[in-house]
């Protein structure tokens, strides 16, 4: 009995190894509103949204099923982000890219993935925590360097603004912009 559950467990897993995502974006742009003392909105927009080849097969199809399921219609987000509210999430085509927008309130700093150790201290953020293997682009505090990746903003600050690189576009990047084209005039 317990050899049967182990082998359904283990097969499983091997199943959900292989049916992984091909899912990646070209950059990332976050924009934090503090409101309140450690509380705010924050907004991601996720430009050039890509399926990447699986052994020179085009899965775009299952990749964009796989954003409806789990982040427009899902709790993707809410994982990503807990103790989130309002969050609410968009697709949307842009320059012939797919890109997509997720805005939420965030009840503390940690919510958004921030960090002030008081209040005379700066607010910082982390990119090498980030998701998706992000990479610094910009932003309108200032960087640390690639070996301290943390960006910098003055105690006090009330907008932050970062943008990442995720993954440059190469000849196994398959846009999403024509299932999103279909998806869109389907509903």
């Amino acid at each position: 009995m317990k050899t049967a559950q182990i082998f359904r467990l283990s097969l499983l897993g091997i199943i959900t190894l292989i049916f992984t995502s091909c899912l990646t974006v070209e950059k990332k742009e976050y924009t934090f509103e503090l409101t309140g003392e450690n509380s705010g909105k924050m907004t991601i927009r996720y430009i050039n949204i890509m399926s990447v080849m699986d052994d020179g097969k085009d899965v775009t199809a299952q990749d964009f099923t796989e954003i409806l399921d789990k982040y427009i219609n899902g709790d993707q987000i809410e994982q990503d982000f807990p103790g989130a509210t309002n969050i609410k999430t968009r697709l949307f085509e842009q320059n012939g890219q797919l890109c997509g927008e997720v805005t939420l309130d965030f009840p503390s700093l940690s919510a958004a993935r921030l960090y002030q150790y008081d209040k005379n201290s700066p607010l910082m953020m982390c990119i090498s925590a980030a998701y998706d293997s992000e990479t610094y682009v910009s932003s309108n505090g200032s960087y640390g360097n690639d070996y301290m990746p943390v960006v910098f903003w003055p105690s006090g600050s009330r907008k932050l603004t970062v943008i990442t690189s995720v993954s440059a576009p190469d000849e196994t990047s398959l846009s999403l912009a024509a299932e999103y084209r279909k998806w869109k005039e389907n509903n």
